[in-house]
C-alpha cells in the first residue's frame, strides 16, 4: 500500500530537474571556485570554520588548538577534494600550510582533543598520507589514532565523547554519541598500517555497542547513550542534539547510515551491513516532497519545520557507500540522486563567491536540546562536494 508520504515523495522526484554529470560537475565547480577564494584565509588564521549564517566561517571563533573544535578538516577536505578533481596546486598548497597545528595539536595540545579526532586526522593526515604517500602524514595520524583509541572505557569499551581524559566530569563520564561512528575508520584506517589489533578492536567493540544501544527496533536512531562509568553497564539514551529524548535526529541518523556502511567496508560483518540499510530504509521513508529532510523526524505539532541540507549531504555519501555493497539495492541510488539534485537548486546552493559557504540551511542547535536554527556549515559543505566527486567518477575517499 502506497502512503501519502510515499506519493509526494515519487511526485516530487519527477518534478526534480534530473540529476546528471554536467549538473553534479557545474555545482563541484561552484564550491571548488567559492573555496579557492577564500582557503587561504583558514590558513592565514587557523580555527574552527565550522557554521555561519552568512556563510562567512571565519566568525567561527572556537580556536583550532580548542578542545571542542571539530570542524577545521572540512574545508581543507573539500580542498584536497578539489585538487584531486581540478588538479590545482593552490588547494594543495593551501592545506599543507596547516601541517604544523595538526601535528601541534596531537602532541603539545593532545589533552585538548575528544573523540572527534577521526573528523579532524581523517580528513588532514590520512588524506594527504594516502593522496601524497608522505610518511610525516601518516604519523601524524597514527598519533591522532593512538589518542582516540585511548578514549575507549574499559570494561564496556565505548569511546567517550567528550571532555578530557586526565580530569573526571561527571556530565561526559559515561557518554558516547552516534557521531563517533565516523571516527571509527580512523582506527581501521591505524590497525591496517600498524598490524595492531587493538585499534580494529576498539573501533568494532564502539560500533557493536552503537548498535545495539543506540539503533532502535524501527530503524531510527537516538543521540547519546549512557554507560555506567565504572561497571560499564548500560544505563539509558539521552540527548544533545535531536529534539529530545525519544525524536530521531536526521543528521544523526545520517551519521549512523554511513559510519555503520564504513564500519562494513574494513569488518565485513554482515550485521553492521544490515544495519546500515535498515537505517537508510527508515530514513528514505521520512522524506517528503522537500526531499531534504526536517531537521528531527519527529517534530511536535507546531514545531518549526526547519530542513537540514547536512543530514542530505551526509546521507547521499553513506548512500553511495552502501551501493559499493549492495549494487542492487535501487531505491537507495534514486534517493541518493533525489537529495543531490535537491542541494543543487538554488534555494540551498548557495553561488556566491564572496564567502566560503556552500550550502544554505544546515542546521544546528544552540547548545540547548530541543532547538536548532539553519546556518551554512562546512560539514555539510564537505559531504555535498565527496558525494558529487563521486558522482564524478572520482575514487577517491579518505575515511
Amino acid at each position: 500500500m502506497t502512503t501519502k508520504l510515499q506519493t509526494d515523495f515519487i511526485v516530487r522526484l519527477a518534478s526534480l530537474p534530473q540529476f546528471t554529470p554536467k549538473v553534479a560537475a557545474e555545482a563541484f565547480d561552484v564550491g571548488a571556485r567559492k573555496l579557492r577564494a577564500h582557503l587561504h584565509k583558514l590558513a592565514d588564521a587557523p580555527g574552527a570554520w565550522g557554521a555561519d549564517a552568512a556563510g562567512e566561517y571565519w566568525n567561527d571563533r572556537e580556536s583550532f588548538f580548542s578542545i571542542a573544535n571539530w570542524t577545521s578538516s572540512f574545508p581543507l577536505g573539500t580542498a584536497l577534494l578539489a585538487w584531486v578533481q581540478t588538479e590545482d596546486e593552490y588547494f594543495l598548497n593551501q592545506a599543507l600550510r596547516l601541517d604544523p597545528w595538526y601535528r601541534r595539536k596531537v602532541t603539545e595540545h593532545a589533552a585538548d582533543t575528544m573523540h572527534d579526532l577521526g573528523f579532524l586526522y581523517s580528513l588532514y593526515s590520512v588524506a594527504f598520507f594516502k593522496l601524497t604517500g608522505d610518511r610525516m602524514h601518516r604519523e601524524t595520524g597514527l598519533r591522532a589514532a593512538e589518542l582516540l583509541a585511548a578514549r575507549s572505557i574499559p570494561p564496556a569499551g565505548y569511546l567517550q565523547a567528550w571532555g578530557r581524559m586526565d580530569e573526571y566530569n561527571p556530565h561526559f563520564a559515561g557518554l558516547a554519541i552516534i557521531d563517533c561512528m565516523m571516527n571509527l575508520p580512523l582506527l581501521y584506517w591505524a590497525a591496517e598500517q600498524t598490524g595492531e589489533r587493538r585499534f580494529y578492536d576498539v573501533a568494532f567493540r564502539h560500533a557493536e555497542l552503537t548498535r545495539l544501544h543506540f539503533v532502535r527496533p524501527d530503524g531510527s536512531v537516538c543521540h547519546a547513550y549512557r554507560f555506567d562509568p565504572a561497571s560499564g553497564l548500560p544505563m539509558r539514551a539521552e540527548n544533545a542534539c535531536g529534539h529530545n529524548v525519544t525524536s530521531h535526529w536526521a543528521r544523526g541518523a545520517a551519521w549512523a547510515i554511513y559510519g555503520f556502511a564504513l564500519s562494513y567496508k574494513y569488518t565485513k560483518a554482515p550485521e553492521h551491513l544490515q544495519t546500515a540499510l535498515k537505517l537508510a530504509r527508515k530514513f528514505i521513508s521520512h522524506l517528503d516532497e522537500e526531499i531534504v529532510p526536517l531537521w528531527d523526524f519527529r517534530l511536535p505539532p507546531g514545531a518549526e519545520p526547519l530542513r537540514d541540507s547536512s543530514a542530505a549531504s551526509i546521507a547521499a555519501c553513506g548512500f553511495d557507500e552502501l551501493l559499493r555493497h549492495v549494487p542492487d539495492e535501487s531505491g537507495l541510488r534514486k534517493a541518493k540522486h533525489a537529495l543531490l539534485a535537491r542541494l543543487c537548486c538554488p534555494d540551498y546552493l548557495d553561488a556566491d563567491e564572496s564567502h566560503p559557504g556552500l550550502l544554505r540551511k544546515g542546521q544546528i542547535g544552540d547548545d540547548v536540546p530541543g532547538q536548532a536554527r539553519n546556518v551554512h556549515t562546512s560539514w555539510g559543505d564537505y559531504f555535498f562536494m565527496e558525494a558529487l566527486a563521486c558522482e564524478l567518477g572520482s575514487e577517491t575517499k579518505f575515511w
